[in-house]
């Protein structure tokens, strides 16, 4: 990214590892561009990014086949 803003911050763009200007005038921040930007977009809508749970922790102890009291 060649657009730099006296006193902005420089920072290593979270998908390529370049530099990204990290400001107002970077529309595309933290990334440094558009490309970087979808990428990253691409990777969570295809799921590629998860965050690993235990199946058993989400599932509350209730037994199904009871009726509900009313």
């Amino acid at each position: 990214m060649n657009t730099t803003v006296k006193g902005s911050r420089v920072i290593r763009c979270p998908s390529c590892g370049g530099p990204s200007v990290y400001s107002p005038a970077n529309a595309n921040r933290p990334f440094c561009s558009a490309r970087c930007k979808n990428n990253d977009f691409g990777a969570w809508a295809s799921e590629g990014y998860a965050v690993p749970a235990d199946p058993e922790a989400l599932e509350p102890d209730i037994d199904h086949r009871k009726p509900l009291p009313h």
